[in-house]
Parts: structure tokens; sequence; C-alpha cells
């Protein structure tokens, strides 16, 4: 940890992919600074973004497409901090993603314990595909192209397995999805022509387009261009018309993208972007395998597809490391400056985060909010009484000390129920009032309950969040919020 004034200061951050395909390490340096003039209370900001070292791009090691090897991960990641010069302990924040394909292996858990042996002791180890839609969007420079420019961007990260869309208006995601496309779904000879491996989602398309392809087979350069165009037509369909016919809907991993937007420009990141912002033809299928996989045919497919569609392309910052770079640079949040928190009981890794009031209609009396609360706790708590449990709100009725006060009791009785299995009270608040808060429910729970209680952090039901060790001398607490951990086909 790097502390230069108590104004400022900086952490390491690691970015950590483990994708259908391949695997790669982005280690970066984070500046936390107070932003606010002295005479007021203090905003702390992410002001500054580093990158210090980008790994060498590693094949992902998957043993007869089940099995990720635990071993071959770890020892990857291990030479990658000894290129770098790091420890694993120099590393504060960051993100450990699963992506793709690799997400649904049955050892995918196991995979992320493995990992975070590696990443220090407040890194995020999760797996999402609305989360990797969000990361490389921001990692590819689309959320940044959007805020400049005020208007839609949306970007499509395609990989080996999956392409995941993110969409983003004025720098902020407001649409996210997911399809089971990507280049490595169908596997061949490396510069060959016999067929290896053909994944579920591939077989679906195969059988769509009535082609008569099975492993051991050899494939012509028809064939797998076809395959390549279907794939592309789908990803077209999802952004541009967004309303999905058969073969899409069977797909799609999320819902479909809202139709409530116009889409100024789509961005492509990923291992296939590199063939859709080049040259390439497929000319000889040599060419088309030369990774073994259809990757360079469907990058080509998607720049004809999009083009037929009347779809501009801007280019994108980053291409396969989007979304590494997304999650090592772009994951953390700032609380604010006015938060209460036992700071013995940080770091707090994977809370759910459940909301129990409807947006802008918190109750004002306790004991409406007490039941509010004790009916969402409840339902959880029954169903996996291990989960730890965190209560989000946007404010107040109001921000005045009654209704802190009142929200304050409500909250304690609430969770009374959840408090005798696990004492400590989460609370993560919109609102700039998270110290007069946790101070309030210090009071009314005779000071005997664990108390988190930080604010300026927005989240949603179903989201799941980190919550690191005070920094800037006690003030305020990295968070990374994971949206929608494990989705539909991720189980």
């Amino acid at each position: 940890m790097f502390i230069i004034s108590s104004a400022e200061q900086k952490l390491i951050s690691v970015g950590i992919d483990i994708g259908t395909t391949t695997t790669q390490l982005v280690l970066s340096r984070l500046t936390v600074r107070n932003s606010a003039p002295a005479s007021v209370i203090p905003h702390m900001e992410i002001s500054e973004r580093e990158i210090l070292y980008r790994s060498n791009i590693h094949f992902t090691p998957i043993d007869d497409h089940l099995l990720i090897d635990a071993d071959a991960i770890a020892k990857i990641i291990e030479c990658e901090y000894k290129a770098a010069g790091m420890n694993p302990w120099d590393v504060e924040t960051g993100a450990v993603i699963i992506t793709g394909e690799t997400a649904k292996k049955e050892n995918a858990a196991n995979i992320l314990e493995a990992v975070s042996e590696y990443a220090g002791d407040f890194v995020v180890a999760t797996a999402g595909v609305n989360l990797e839609s969000i990361l490389a969007g921001r990692g590819s420079g689309a959320a940044a192209y959007s805020e400049e420019h005020h208007k839609v961007y949306v970007n499509i990260d395609i990989g080996g397995g999956t392409a995941n869309i993110g969409v983003f208006d004025g720098g902020r995601v407001i649409d996210a999805g997911c399809i089971n496309v990507g280049g490595h779904l169908v596997e061949l000879k490396k510069g060959g022509d016999t067929v290896t491996y053909i994944a579920d989602p591939a077989q679906k398309i195969i059988n769509d387009l009535g082609i008569d392809l099975q492993i051991g087979q050899k494939a012509t350069q028809k064939q797998l261009i076809s395959i390549a165009e279907k794939m592309a037509d789908l990803c077209v369909e999802a952004i541009v018309k967004r309303h999905p016919g058969t073969l899409l809907s069977e797909l799609l991993m999320t819902p479909p993208l809202k139709d409530s937007y116009q889409v100024h420009q789509v961005v492509v990141s990923g291992g296939v972007a590199d063939y859709v912002y080049s040259d390439f033809e497929p000319v000889a299928i040599s060419q088309m395998t030369q990774y073994g996989d259809i990757g360079p045919v469907l990058g080509w497919a998607i720049r004809k597809k999009f083009a037929a569609a009347g779809v501009t392309l801007a280019k994108p910052l980053e291409t396969i490391r989007a979304t590494v770079i997304g999650a090592g640079i772009h994951s953390m949040n700032i609380s604010g400056s006015t938060i209460h928190v036992n700071e013995e009981t940080l770091p707090l890794k994977n809370v759910q985060v459940l909301s129990p009031f409807p947006k802008d209609q918190m109750p004002a009396d306790a004991a409406v909010i007490a039941e509010m609360v004790q009916d969402t706790v409840d339902r959880i708590h029954s169903e996996d009484p291990d989960k730890i449990l965190g209560i989000a709100l946007d404010s107040p009725a109001e921000v005045t000390y009654a209704c802190i006060r009142e929200l304050a009791a409500g909250l304690y009785q609430g969770m009374r129920n959840y408090l005798r299995y696990r004492n400590i009270l989460i609370v993560i608040m919109n609102a700039d009032c998270g110290k007069a808060l946790g101070q309030s429910l210090d009071i009314v729970s005779n000071h005997q309950v664990e108390l988190v209680c930080v604010d300026q952090i927005s989240v949603d039901e179903g989201d799941y969040i980190d919550i690191g060790s005070p920094i800037m001398g006690g003030r305020v607490v990295p968070v990374v919020v994971k949206t929608l951990v494990f989705e539909k086909g991720n189980k």
C-alpha cells in the first residue's frame, strides 16, 4: 500500500480473466484522492489508473472440455506475479473472473478458490455474464466513448465461448446481455479441416443451418463460413433488432436487450476483434483454422454482417485485453466519507444484497420498516443460513435525525432473527448519511452488533458486494459491486 498524503492513497489492483480460450492478468496502480475543497466534507474518488504490467496471453488449460486444470491455472498466475516483480500480498483490490464457457465447467468454483490464494486479501472471486459485459465495455473504451459523445455505445466482447454485450450512455451502464456464440465453440486441428470438438451451442447453430458436420469429419470452407455468418447474424439480431427469433432465444444467456434506446455506434472487443478490424479474408481453410477454431472467420463475418446492417463499428482502445483491464482498473468503487464501520469486521466478501424497499418509497415508521426487512431477510436466510446479507436502500424517508432514528430502529428490529445467527448488520446506502445511520444503529443495538454502514454506493437486489478494509485514514472503504454473479446457464 502506498500512502502519499492524507488526501491521497495508491492501491495495487489485479485483474485476472480465465476465459474459454485464454487466461491473462493485468496489474495496475489506482490513486484515490480527495477532490473536495478543504472547507467541505471530503469526497474520495479514483483519480488515476495506471497499468503496471500486462501478462502473456495463455491458453486456458481445460481437460477434455470438462474440467479446468486448477494447478495449471495457479501456476500461470504465480509465474506472472514473479515476472511482474509482485507478491500476492502487494495486491489490495481487483477482480478474478471466470468467463464464457469456462464459467460453466464443473470445477469453476474450485478455480476461484485456487486463484484467490494468489490474489491478495481483497480480490473479487466471481463469474457472471452481466459483470463481464460491463467490465469489457469499460476496458475497451466504449463507456468512455459514450460519456465523451453523450450517445449510446454498445460494446460486444466476443471470445471463445460467449459474446457479452454492454450498453453505455453517458458513461453509465444502461443494459447488458450475453449470447452463447464464440470462436472456440467449434474446434479443428490447427491449420486443418478435421473437426475435433463441437460445443452444444454450436451444434444448435449447425442443426439450424441443416449442415451435416460431426466430430472427426472434415469441414469444408463453405460450412465454416456459414457457421460464422450465422453467429454474426445472431449478434446483429441481438443488438439491432432486439426481438429474438427462436434460435437466438435458445442461445441467449440473459433476457434480450431493451428496445428503449437508439444505438449510435458498436464497439467490438475480445479475442475475435483483431480480425474484425483487420483486412482478413477467408481465402484458405488453413488461415481460417490457424488457432484450431473459427475465431478468424467469425471476426470477418462480424465485420461483414454489421456493415450490411448499416452499423458503424468504432475501434476499441483494447481488444483481447478489454475484460481483464476492466477487471483490474474499473471494478472498484469508493464509499462516501460519512461511513460507520467496525474495522475489525472487514474485509467482507460475497455479501448478498437485499432491497426490501421500493425505489423512492421508504417508509417513515419503524414498525413498517421492520416488517418489510424481516419478510425479505427471513425468506433468503431460511433458504441459506450461511449467506452474509446486506440491506440496500436509497435514503431515509427524509434526511432528518428523527427519520434516521426510525430507520435504524426498523432495520435492527427487522434483522433480529438474522442477527441471532450472524451478529453483523450491513447497510449499503446511496444517500450521503452512512455515519449518522451507523451511529443510530449502534445506539439502538446497545453496541452489541458488528456494524458496517457505507454510503454513496448504488446497488440492486441480486447484486453481491465485497467491502475492503478502510483506507485514507479510515475515512472510506473500497467496494466492488458484482452484478448478477451467476446467470442463466452458469449454474
